[in-house]
């Protein structure tokens, strides 16, 4: 009894021995092929197997990665042999049930798949172990070795075998995330070094950690003369420093805005700039994209140099219109005022609307340019709400609408550009005329708020969708869909752009389905 205790102390102290040298093997590689080999070949050497198998699973318990040993030599299968391993056999016995299998003789155990060399005229029958990996609770392989000897494996083959699975677990999960975490960084690097635009890495004071071949390309800079660079150097001297966007980009917000790329003995070039913050392994850095916008900054001069001069050629001919309208009214005689005003009076408020529009084009393009107002003089909002309905009255009957007015009473006079705040007056009335449906209602008013005189114009068209609020008010954005009229999407910038400039502010509220309400606020003083 003595000598059998301590025979199993001696193996036991053996089978410590040896999951410690099994461990330190697997802790020496990462590469899973490296690591299916080498608990493999532990396994059937410490064991006493002739040869073995192990199959790697992913999270979804498919093969990935196998490893075949006979008589020392590994061999790996491709995907479709290990997932026919898998369909039937003791492999996938062992998978599906997730617990080991000791089978004394393969002949009569019907997990185990008959091959033509399990006959009895040649190797005939065996025995075999199979158990299960895992790592974290997550079943990650089978391991499967086989003696041509029946009944060779006993209970202590199959501990000894658990506890290497138990290490070999570990060392596959460990094999597999590394694999995947390499597989990500090439499939990033692939993505990094091949994008159409410019990227760098830099740490929070901006200096240069990592560019791609765009970014060398476009600033014209090795990766050498990048790595000693900073993005200070790169963008022009007015751009904002980059500590004013910390709590932004620490919140992960994407911080945007436009500059201009200085470049190595080459001309500046305009860009868009977006910043966000990443993890460099575990440092947080910050990725900056850059988008080359030289041509649609072209686009806008030439656009802009384009519509300036059309107006200006325009603006002549119109008034020698309005003029000579003037001047046909006075000669024609009494008799003929009754037949011929009519058509005098649509000729004078379409060639009116032309003005309005022409004068407002001009006008977006001064104030764009920062020009101030400069034609100020006092005036009662009653009279410029007033005229600007006494503008639009007739269109609105066009369309049968009731045009209503809301004034309060003894309101304070406003020092403003009294043509450029009507025709923001009639440039909402006219909108909300346009998208209000026949017979509809629209409101136009004003009343004092504190040290402001609030205007509004309120309808009960369409409405707007709430992603849209901020977005008509840009130039050339103008609402999409077979209800909504064509326009030019430039009337909603030159209000903004006269509200702005006169130190107001203007916003809209709406709801689909219920209308809109157009508000501006103008300062009293």
């Amino acid at each position: 009894m003595e000598n059998q205790i301590h025979q199993q102390d001696a193996i036991s102290r053996s089978s410590l021995a040896l999951l410690l040298d099994i461990s330190r093997e697997l802790a020496a590689s990462l590469e899973l092929r490296t690591v299916l080999a080498r608990v493999l070949l532990l396994s059937t050497v410490n064991v006493g197997a002739e040869r073995g198998s192990l199959i790697v699973l992913n999270e979804t318990g498919q093969p990935v990665e196998a490893a075949i040993a006979i008589h020392g030599q590994v061999f790996h299968p491709t995907v479709e042999e290990m997932q026919s391993i898998l369909e039937r056999g003791l492999a996938g016995w062992v998978a599906q049930n997730r617990q080991p299998a000791l089978i004394p003789n393969t002949r009569e155990d019907e997990r185990w798949t008959r091959r033509p060399d399990d006959a009895a005229e040649r190797t005939g029958s065996k025995s075999a172990i199979c158990v299960p990996l895992f790592s974290s609770g997550q079943l990650t392989g089978v391991l499967t070795l086989v003696h041509a000897q029946t009944g060779f494996f006993t209970t202590d083959h199959l501990a000894l075998l658990q506890g290497i699975a138990d290490l070999a677990g570990i060392a596959v999960r460990n094999a597999h995330l590394y694999r995947s975490m390499q597989e990500a960084q090439r499939r990033y690097r692939e993505l990094f070094e091949d994008s159409i635009d410019p990227i760098l890495i830099t740490d929070w004071q901006g200096r240069i950690l990592e560019a791609n071949r765009q970014a060398q390309a476009v600033t014209a800079c090795s990766l050498e003369m990048l790595l000693e660079s900073s993005m200070d150097q790169l963008q022009s001297p007015q751009t904002p420093p980059l500590s004013e966007y910390f709590h932004a980009l620490q919140e992960g917000q994407t911080v945007h805005y436009e500059t201009e790329l200085q470049r190595q003995g080459i001309s500046p070039l305009p860009v868009e700039v977006y910043i966000r913050r990443v993890m460099v392994g575990e440092s947080p850095m910050l990725q900056w994209i850059l988008r080359d916008i030289s041509e649609r900054k072209q686009l806008d001069t030439l656009r802009d140099d384009l519509s300036a001069m059309i107006y200006h050629d325009l603006r002549s001919p119109l008034a020698n219109i309005i003029s000579s309208l003037d001047i046909l009214q006075t000669l024609l005689p009494p008799d003929a005022a009754e037949n011929i005003q009519p058509v005098f009076d649509i000729a004078v408020r379409a060639a009116e609307r032309l003005q309005r529009l022409i004068s407002s084009l001009l006008d977006i393009n001064r104030l764009e340019a920062g020009q101030p107002i400069i034609n100020k003089r006092p005036v009662q909002p009653r009279v410029l709400v007033n005229e600007a309905v006494d503008a639009t009255h007739t269109l609105a009957e066009s369309k049968r609408q009731q045009l209503s007015v809301v004034l309060d009473d003894d309101l304070p006079v406003i020092s403003v550009d009294v043509d450029m705040i009507r025709r923001v007056l009639i440039n909402l009335i006219e909108n909300a005329i346009k998208y209000t449906p026949m017979q509809g209602a629209i409101e136009v008013g004003s009343r004092r708020e504190g040290e402001m005189i609030r205007f509004w114009v309120r309808d009960n068209g369409p409405g707007i969708p709430q992603d849209a609020l901020e977005l008509i008010f840009e130039k050339f954005n103008r609402l999409q869909g077979e209800r909504y009229p064509k326009g030019l999407g430039l009337g909603l910038a030159f209000c903004r752009l006269a509200v702005r400039a006169h130190g107001g502010k203007i916003w809209v509220e709406s709801t689909l389905g219920e209308g809109s309400h157009f508000i501006f606020l103008l300062p009293i003083r």
